[in-house]
């Protein structure tokens, strides 16, 4: 079928584990902290939503400063 690869190819992400970053679409989410990020899904623990796995092709997390009381 072509040159069509019979893998999938991961790319690596912006965000890796520690790094810190807010969901804008949740603002009252808080500030969450990356546990893991592969290809487009970074799974985060928030503040105040717990663990969430965000797939970043269809949802845009930022970089954030982590809060006083997480350092």
């Amino acid at each position: 079928m072509g040159n069509t690869p019979s893998y999938i190819q991961f790319q690596p992400t912006q965000f890796e584990p520690g790094q810190f970053v807010r969901l804008p679409a949740a603002p009252d989410w808080g500030i969450g902290q990356v546990q893991s990020a592969i290809g487009g899904m970074v799974t985060v623990n928030f503040d105040h939503a717990g663990k969430q796995v965000i797939n970043i092709n269809v949802a845009r997390l930022i970089h954030a400063d982590p809060a006083p009381d997480m350092l």
